[in-house]
């Protein structure tokens, strides 16, 4: 289990390289939602998404040796990204397997960064990986089970809660859950009174599932969502995570999700991409829960090719 010191390592590790994002507010959604808002902007981080952080803290708590074989993940996109842009980084090759869906946008970024890529279906991702990792004794950085990952990721949290005191609640998307994750354990040691809330469309599920549950849930299969950064099943150590202290995960309709979307495009006027818009959706449908309180929101990320402006919210 990643501890809250291994965030504050993670801290250390990153810092300089990343970017302190900026946390932004609207009066106007305040006053809609009757609620504060506090909108931790990861969608102008570092690869356009907090993934940066997670990728770099693994890349660079790699030994030498490790280092130099060479690193693979998979990912439909931003992790992908990041692992690739953190490798050019450090100077060794990178891998990455990616689904034949992956929007092109992000499937160029990868290639921006200068990675290898290896396309295959959706649900051949971890196979494929672990086939490549072990012909080509590649290091296997995993988008969200890896410690390094999830401690990374919790950086995020970390500056927030240092930024913004007195947060009731923090709201975070999950599909693997390593964001989440690693939100929990910097948000249980530094601000043990705000509760953390995982937010995910009803389409892909099985983090509400499981955690209403207490058993690890299966994925949904073939789900009809915009959000292609969320559709990952939750990781097991992530669950075990996730239950330890005591997470629940909202979910979050896909009319609610685009026009979350919208809004920070039309009225904030930064780009979100759906995944990252769905704890603003979240909060929209579950406005009693947070009625009158102080809530943190991670932007997780603002990669898109925007195709999702054409569909009805």
């Amino acid at each position: 289990m990643i501890s809250f010191d291994d965030v504050r390592a993670a801290a250390v590790r990153i810092a300089g390289m990343v970017h302190r994002t900026p946390v932004l507010t609207s009066n106007s959604l305040d006053a809609r939602l009757g609620c504060r808002v506090f909108f931790k902007c990861e969608n102008l981080q570092k690869v356009g998404a907090f993934k940066a952080r997670g990728a770099l803290n693994a890349v660079r708590a790699l030994s030498d040796a490790d280092a130099g074989r060479g690193v693979i993940t998979h990912s439909s996109g931003n992790h992908g990204a990041a692992v690739a842009w953190a490798a050019r980084q450090r100077g060794i090759p990178c891998v990455v397997v990616m689904p034949r869906t992956a929007p092109r946008v992000k499937i160029d970024a990868v290639k921006g960064y200068g990675a290898e890529i290896a396309l295959c279906e959706v649900k051949e991702r971890d196979a494929t990986s672990a086939r490549l990792a072990r012909e080509r004794d590649l290091h296997m950085i995993h988008p969200f089970e890896d410690p390094w990952v999830i401690a990374g990721q919790g950086t995020a949290a970390l500056e927030l809660l240092e930024d913004v005191r007195a947060l009731d609640a923090i709201v975070a998307p999950v599909g693997g859950g390593g964001l989440l994750s690693g939100t929990a354990i910097a948000s249980a040691a530094a601000s043990p009174r705000t509760k953390v809330i995982g937010a995910e469309p009803a389409a892909v599920d099985d983090a509400a599932r499981s955690l209403r549950s207490g058993a690890h849930q299966p994925r949904v299969e073939d789900p009809k969502t915009a959000c292609d950064g969320l559709l990952t099943r939750l990781g097991a150590p992530n669950f075990a995570i996730l239950r330890e202290h005591g997470v629940e995960v909202l979910t979050a309709s896909e009319g609610a999700i685009l026009a979350a979307a919208r809004f920070f495009l039309e009225r904030m006027k930064i780009v979100v991409e759906p995944s990252g818009a769905v704890p603003l959706a979240a909060i929209e449908e579950h406005r009693s829960r947070f009625t009158g309180t102080r809530v943190g929101v991670i932007l997780s990320g603002g990669n898109t090719d925007f195709s999702w402006l054409v569909r009805e919210p």
